[in-house]
This record gives structure tokens, C-alpha cells and sequence, in this order.
């Protein structure tokens, strides 16, 4: 993450309920159950637990994630990470030893991925 002031932070041993629209980065360490939109950056700490909806600029997770996840620019995914759910970026960075269990979708764009045909083989002629 780039040398960002975090604007808000949701400490440990807290728990929130609810929608949360911030501008520039927020960092999570406790529960947080709800939506969250964003341009900006999510932090979520190693100790933190989210579920539900989240669209942010970018993602950076050491914790708990469960649900459906837009990070516009980019995901990263640190060893402690442990997301299930779907998520959607067009850059991902995920660390050795981070748990991912879910949907990845990196096309960039919001539509469900196509089923993919088995590719033909062509034969030479001859």
C-alpha cells in the first residue's frame, strides 16, 4: 500500500454493523458486518472478521473475508489472509500461505465469466 493516512480506523475487539462510504483508506481490525463502498483503500488487519458487500479503489487483507468483493484496482492477499467468497479485480497479488476459497474473476469487467469450449486440434496437412 502506498504511504496512504489511514482516515479511519475500527479497532480490535469492536464490532460494527451496517454501510460504511469512505474516502481515502480505512483500516479494520475488528467485526465488521454490512457494505462497504469506496475509491479508495481497505485495509482489512490480521485480526479483523468482515462479511458482506464490498467495493473499494483497493483491497489489502491480512484477515477475515466472507462475501462478495470489487476492488477496482487491485487485491492483495497477505499470508494471514483468509477470503471466501467472490472476488473481483484486475490486478491480484496473493502471498504464499493466504486461504482462498471462492470465485476470482480478473477480466476487469463485471460479467460472469463464459464457459470455456475445449479448444480443436488442427492437424497438418500431409
Amino acid at each position: 500500500m502506498a504511504k496512504e493516512e489511514i482516515n479511519a480506523f475500527l479497532g480490535t475487539g469492536t464490532s460494527y454493523q451496517g454501510k460504511l462510504i469512505f474516502q481515502g483508506s480505512v483500516r479494520i481490525d475488528g467485526d465488521f458486518n454490512g457494505e462497504i463502498e469506496s475509491e479508495g483503500t481497505l485495509v482489512v488487519g490480521k485480526e479483523a472478521r468482515v462479511r458482506g458487500t464490498i467495493t473499494v479503489g483497493q483491497l489489502v487483507q491480512s484477515g477475515g473475508i466472507e462475501g462478495d468483493v470489487r476492488a477496482k484496482e487491485k487485491a492483495v492477499l497477505y499470508k494471514d489472509a483468509d477470503f471466501y467468497g467472490t472476488l473481483q479485480a484486475p490486478v491480484m497479488v496473493v502471498e504464499e500461505g493466504a486461504r482462498v476459497k471462492g470465485q476470482i474473476n480478473m477480466d476487469g469487467n463485471d460479467r460472469e465469466l463464459p464457459a470455456r469450449e475445449p479448444e480443436a486440434v488442427e492437424s497438418g496437412e500431409g
